[in-house]
């Protein structure tokens, strides 16, 4: 990334807090990794580890009102947005004061109040909602975007393209991520797709698209804010292919022995945490001193947020049947 470019058009102490929660969103989900390893975690855990720039990037260039669609690599959009490292954890562990109320424990997390669409386990069915969400925008004429993400993997449903062409033909103030990793749990690119980039897929729409280095927090957000800007201005979507290597398995059951371990060798070097420090220290924002305040920091936050997480209490059998529709009152509001 270009430093004059960036020193121009990103704050410092925005540069900083966009450092500070990609080492959140990786303190917090190695301490989950080890929870389920130790069998305490209810169902699977689902990482960004290596990929975290994507909605660290994102999540920080939208404005209070917007709101995201996020998927499973998208925790540190979870933690801008406001969703603590303690509720994550009382999720995880099927808690009562996890965002689903002990109904989930997965990051299967909504949260309309803080602007989160909640998120489920079918790529891409959250890019159509968001479409819907844009519209909806669109005729009450707010000055709102949604911003939505999946995989290489998911671009290849049909829901991916529905979801493109009725925000192209309609315009709509939505901007799509795609989360390229390379492979679609153990399906490589290659055979997913005969194009070499994903971003060629917007073509078919006639909406812009652009390729943006997903390790990168600076690129994505920058890249982030012009589609954002863009999408606020009245100028419809824009497909944002962020290219990136997914360090673990598809989730921690998942060995990942069909990835080579040569190309694993060379995306280490290009991890977003050492990038973005490289960036600090180039910039002079930052120093060792510096990073190592935040890594403290961090630490401290998270294994409060385990505390929180394990004298939670599970939810009574009862509660099984709340939430489950809407009641006359919440209709009314």
């Amino acid at each position: 990334m270009d430093l004059a470019v960036v020193a121009k058009e990103i704050k410092p102490a925005d540069l900083l807090q966009m450092y500070y929660y990609l080492r959140l969103t990786r303190t917090l989900e190695d301490r989950v990794t080890a929870l389920y390893r130790q069998g305490r975690i209810v169902g699977g855990v689902y990482t960004s580890n290596g990929m975290e720039a994507i909605p660290v990037g994102y999540a920080s260039a939208i404005e209070r009102d917007d709101i995201i669609a996020p998927y499973h690599r998208d925790m540190g959009a979870f933690l801008i947005r406001g969703i603590t490292p303690g509720e994550v954890v009382a999720q995880y562990l099927g808690k009562r004061t996890g965002p689903t109320r002990g109904k989930d424990g997965n990051v299967h997390i909504g949260d309309l109040k803080r602007g989160i669409i909640g998120f489920v386990s079918h790529l891409a069915d959250n890019l159509p909602i968001a479409a819907g969400a844009a519209l909806a925008f669109k005729i009450r004429g707010e000055s709102r975007v949604v911003v939505a993400n999946t995989g290489d993997g998911g671009t290849s449903r049909g829901d991916f393209h529905e979801a493109l062409n009725f925000a192209a033909v309609r315009k709509l103030p939505v901007v799509f991520f795609c989360n390229n990793n390379q492979y679609a749990y153990s399906t490589p690119l290659s055979l997913q797709m005969p194009i070499k980039d994903v971003v060629d897929r917007a073509k078919a729409y006639a909406i812009p698209g652009e390729i943006v280095d997903g390790n990168d927090v600076a690129a994505v957000y920058l890249a982030a804010k012009r589609a954002i800007g863009r999408a606020r201005a009245g100028g419809g979507p824009t497909f944002i292919e962020c290219k990136t290597m997914r360090m673990h398995g598809h989730s921690e059951h998942d060995s990942a022995k069909y990835v080579p371990r040569e190309l694993l060798e060379e995306w280490k070097q290009k991890d977003p945490i050492l990038k973005a420090e490289q960036l600090l220290r180039a910039l002079g924002y930052a120093d060792d001193a510096a990073f190592h305040e935040v890594e403290e920091r961090v630490k401290r936050e998270v294994e409060a947020g385990v505390e929180f997480g394990e004298q939670s209490p599970l939810p009574e059998g009862p509660e099984v049947l709340e939430g489950v529709f809407a009641d006359d009152e919440e209709v009314s509001s």
